[in-house]
């Protein structure tokens, strides 16, 4: 007679019905009594630990029911993958069965758990709306994932799931004034007079150890930012706020020093919200390294589950989120020596996203993946070759050949940008006009740049002295030839191939470049303490041409990202009265007159702006790539569960 559904063994809290293994479990059964006088219902995961539990806390139960005898090894006969539940196929199970009873009751009480465990996982699990697991192939682990100390991409895609801003651009991207924002942590704000903003912080908002936010928080934020010993890459966008005041504690009042359009756009854009309360006595000159950055607690609509070093970083929905549980249950970025690693992860299925596929080559072979969508959207990086403007090791003297403008625009004018760009990226890539991606709404192509000549490349390389005294076909000058080192990331395959032909365009006009490809942690290093000649480094933009400008290429970045401290007091006299122009039109001027100026300067070489290209598994609804941020709206996207696989069911 066939049993009735009460009579069938239940697992995970009685969710999940573990009838398909009735033969195997009868089995089993039966031998089990012969050790017992009263039968066991099978276990499976949910009854070993508490689900409720985070990965931290979760603890054995029924411990006293255990006697713990030592527990020998036991080989077991060889599984086979079928399309259903797995299962232990035991040939012959008598003699097996047998065996293993004689060795030792609490063994074969294993042998039980382990029999039954694989059907229970694999048929129960998460089912229902709110599942699903999206993996996103990363090419680089970030350092930390504390949101002031570091500027990794990465890291920002993470914190977009941990830490909210008070309120958040739309994806119009718009920048002036706040029509076009999102509230977050803020319910609401109004101005109170020209150069004063309050924002009235959302009373449901809590930090995911039940504390509030409060305006404390946010008040202890700024401040921290703005501090010299915790070295904010991203310092110099708020210099234009005076302070920030708690009115009460869900009140903030931020108070300006000047009146400009992008205001409000700077007070919620650079700040993710930090909990004062677990963060004050942490002294900040240890924040790039403090615990805190390995094992975060946020806001936001996940809750940080774990970080396996050079492995992966996974995060868990927080159910109880004040602005609604997110679509899908868990997040794991998973690291990957390098792009093409990335990229053939998702083609075969084992991850779900990668967010850039780069090349031309990358995209179509992810086109031909029958279970990837491809997503285009506007790109926000651009790759430059960074020139050091002083001596390495030592910032207080110039360096003794990017020091001197002209080297610099020589070795810009060597070099065929237009031409590289199409052999690499073809339709996928273009030569930015200057250190703006495509995302800035002032990129114009025709702004005026150094152009593509060699021979006058040539020709004032020479009139400084740098000629071929030897005839080795290396210019020297005093005895020292004209060599440096381009430094570049060991991981991105794009920037080792465009250092190999940098090299051999410097090479035609008698430099010598060295290529050291290094760990991207190393580059970050050696470039962070100026302690490099050039290096081909990637700049993420956000909306506005001022943010990113001022961050990377004024003297606000010294110490900072402005890492080849480039310095001209015009160019930042014509930056600030961009920023400050109160009409489109008159801020579009000016910004053009800095990238002339700046364009002249050479800098750097501005090598390529990307047009992104995103690839995501297709079960995956609701999936919107923001420019700005491709991860900013990842708790709006969601698994169907008639679209769930196996690893989307997984109970972790």
């Amino acid at each position: 007679m066939a049993a009735s559904s009460s009579d069938r063994p239940r697992c995970g809290g009685g969710t999940h019905s573990c009838s398909t293994v009735r033969s195997c479990w009868m089995d089993l059964r039966n031998a089990w009594r012969e050790v017992r006088e009263k039968p066991r219902s099978p276990l499976c995961l949910g009854d070993l630990y508490d689900s409720k539990k985070s990965p931290q806390q979760l603890s054995p139960i029924g411990e006293k029911a255990l006697d713990r005898p030592t527990v020998r090894p036991l080989r077991f006969a060889q599984g086979r993958q079928s399309d259903g539940p797995t299962l232990l196929h035991l040939s012959p199970p008598g003699e097996m069965l047998s065996a293993m009873l004689r060795r030792s009751a609490f063994s074969y009480y294993i042998v039980l758990t382990v029999a039954t465990l694989g059907a229970c996982e694999r048929r129960g699990g998460c089912t229902t709306a709110g599942c699903g697991t999206l993996i996103d192939a990363a090419v680089v682990e970030p350092p930390t994932l504390l949101p002031p100390s570091t500027e990794d991409i990465v890291a920002s895609d993470i914190a977009e799931q941990l830490f909210l801003k008070l309120a958040d651009v739309g994806m119009s991207t718009n920048t002036v004034g706040d029509e076009d924002f999102q509230p977050l942590l803020a319910q609401r704000w109004e101005w109170d007079g020209p150069l004063t903003l309050v924002f009235h912080i959302d009373p449901r908002a809590r930090w995911q150890d039940g504390q509030r936010v409060t305006a404390a928080d946010v008040e202890f934020t700024f401040n921290a930012y703005n501090d010299s010993a915790v070295a904010s890459p991203f310092r110099p966008k708020l210099q234009r706020i005076e302070k920030v005041t708690q009115r009460d504690s869900l009140t903030a009042v931020f108070r300006f020093r000047e009146k400009y359009p992008e205001m409000f756009y700077d007070a919620v854009y650079h700040m993710r919200i930090l909990p004062a309360h677990l963060l004050r006595s942490v002294p900040r000159e240890q924040w790039r390294t403090a615990p805190f950055g390995r094992q975060p607690v946020g806001d936001g609509p996940y809750r940080f589950v774990r970080w396996q070093a050079a492995q992966s970083i996974e995060l868990v929905a927080d159910t109880t989120f004040f602005l609604g549980r997110p679509g899908i249950r868990r997040l794991i970025w998973r690291f990957t020596p390098s792009l093409p690693v990335a990229v053939q992860q998702v083609i075969a299925d084992q991850a779900d996203i990668r967010e850039q596929l780069v090349t031309p080559d990358n995209v179509e072979r992810a086109k031909a993946a029958k279970q990837l969508a491809i997503y285009p959207f506007r790109g926000n990086v651009y790759t430059f070759l960074s020139f050091n403007q002083r001596a390495p090791g030592d910032t207080s003297k110039p360096h003794p050949l990017f020091g001197d403008r002209d080297v610099r625009r020589a070795l810009t004018m060597a070099v065929d940008r237009a031409s590289l760009v199409k052999s690499t990226l073809g339709d996928l890539g273009q030569v930015p006009p200057g250190p703006i991606s495509a995302l800035v709404g002032i990129w114009a192509p025709d702004i005026r740049q150094l152009p593509y000549d060699t021979a006058q490349a040539a020709r004032l390389l020479s009139l400084h002295g740098w000629r071929d005294h030897d005839g080795d076909g290396i210019r020297d000058k005093d005895g020292q030839p004209l060599a440096f080192h381009i430094l570049v990331p060991s991981s991105s395959g794009l920037r080792k191939q465009y250092a190999r032909l940098l090299q051999e365009q410097f090479r035609a006009i008698g430099v010598r470049a060295e290529i050291d490809e290094l760990e991207g942690s190393v580059v970050a290093q050696r470039t962070g303490s100026g302690n490099y000649d050039t290096a081909i480094l990637s700049r993420s933009n956000d909306p506005s041409p001022g943010s990113g400008i001022t961050q990377s290429w004024t003297l606000a970045g010294f110490g900072g990202s402005n890492f080849g401290r480039y310095y001209n007091p015009e160019f930042e006299r014509i930056v600030q009265r961009a920023i400050s122009a109160p009409k489109r039109d008159q801020a579009r001027t000016l910004w053009r007159y800095a990238l002339e100026t700046i364009n002249a300067d050479a800098p750097g070489i501005f090598l390529y702006a990307l047009a992104n290209v995103g690839a995501v598994h297709k079960r995956v609804e609701n999936v919107q790539f923001r420019p700005d941020s491709w991860a900013a709206l990842l708790r709006t996207w969601r698994i169907p569960p008639d679209r769930l696989i196996d690893r989307d069911r997984v109970e972790r």
